[in-house]
């Protein structure tokens, strides 16, 4: 293992209350133009995706109409018309933003910006039931409100009208756009077995983990990155490249994200204090901790040796110190670190990606840039 898991902490240059912060991670110096800019990205997908990802859902059968409606926050736990969250829509700005790297208008990335939302909804409605997560977005999840079965049933549904959205447009480009998220779909799923399956194993490898939040992760990314560009029609290469993009931008949100799961701030992350050491999750920062080796990390070994023998419920008596404790050893043994320098490392592998887009206009690329640095630099 290298020695940046050593390192020691008077030798740090990032400010430890930022999981990844501007200056360390940005290759191009961050404006407020640069800001708007990516408000406006996020915007123009959200708003151009709406119609359809509503007209869509509107197809499901009662009560499911209603489940996903309060999902999405539409409405509120009661069916009033509600202005929820319902998140930051990354993936129908890359959809978007694909297109017109392909040349192709914006809109025509709308169908494969829905098709992306649904898959990606879908399997948030699974997950916080298989995670047992009771908040998202600030609100009761779907599970918690209306049930395991809505949630597993409504979540079914999505991953279908994914599907659909796609194919009526009865064109070459749209099968070739389902091939690829039906892929990226099946590899999320494998994400999500590698993880739970991890929860429950005394030793995972960086390399593991990484694999598997490139599943879970990054290849939902990396299709919302093609998938306006296929339907604009082009080329593999051009798609491919766009993908390679959109996967390394997914392991830079994840390392973000497995940061913000232990050391995020649960009025912006809408989560629990330490989240994911709750859940045992073998996370980015822990695996790197424990492979980092030294007196640290042997302890932390031991401590979480000896939780994986417990059950979950025990960890509802568990205190605020003891998750505290564990988060602090992660810390000395390098595991926050190398995880913020991972971060930095797949940001800079997704933009060196963008340099096999032939032909992309400089103002498309910059918008791509600009996306990368909003997604790893974030608190929430």
């Amino acid at each position: 293992m290298t020695a940046s898991f050593r390192r020691r902490r008077e030798h740090d240059t990032h400010d430890r209350g930022d999981p990844v912060t501007p200056a360390t991670t940005r290759t191009q110096t961050g404006t407020a133009d640069d800001t708007a800019s990516v408000v406006a990205l996020l915007e123009r997908g959200r708003t151009l995706a709406a119609p359809l990802l509503r007209s869509a859902v509107a197809r499901l059968a009662s009560p499911m109409d209603t489940v996903a409606a309060y999902h999405f926050g539409w409405i509120d736990a009661q069916g009033r018309p509600a202005d929820g969250d319902g998140g930051k829509a990354v993936r129908p700005a890359l959809a978007l933003l694909s297109a017109e790297a392909a040349g192709a208008a914006p809109e025509t990335g709308v169908p494969g910006a829905v098709a992306v939302e649904l898959v990606h909804n879908f399997s948030l409605l699974h997950d916080d039931l298989m995670d047992g997560d009771e908040q998202r977005r600030h609100r009761d999840t779907v599970w918690k409100v209306h049930g395991p079965a809505q949630a597993v049933l409504v979540g079914d549904a999505l991953f279908a009208l994914a599907g659909e959205v796609l194919l009526e447009l009865d064109t070459a480009e749209a099968a070739r756009a389902t091939r690829r998220l039906t892929l990226a779909t099946r590899r999320l799923i494998d994400g999500q077995a590698q993880d739970i399956s991890y929860e429950h194993r005394e030793k995972v490898t960086v390399a593991e983990c990484l694999e598997m939040e490139g599943n879970k992760t990054g290849a939902l990314l990396a299709c919302a990155s093609s998938v306006g560009a296929v339907l604009g029609g082009a080329d593999d290469a051009t798609a491919d490249a766009l993908e390679a993009y959109g996967h390394h931008l997914g392991l830079a949100f994840q390392a973000v994200d497995d940061l913000l799961g232990i050391w995020g701030d649960p009025a912006v992350t809408g989560k629990r204090t330490w989240s994911d050491l709750r859940q045992r999750k073998k996370s980015l920062p822990v695996v790197a901790a424990l492979a980092g080796g030294g007196p640290a990390a042997g302890r932390l070994g031991e401590l979480l040796a000896a939780d994986a023998t417990k059950d979950p419920a025990e960890f509802e008596d568990f205190s605020e110190a003891e998750f505290a404790a564990r988060a602090e050893l992660i810390e000395e043994a390098g595991g926050r670190e190398w995880t913020a320098e991972e971060a930095r490392r797949q940001h800079a592998a997704a933009l060196a990606a963008l340099d096999g887009v032939t032909g992309m206009p400089p103002g498309v690329r910059d918008q791509f840039a600009a996306l990368a640095d909003f997604v790893v630099v974030r608190e929430g």
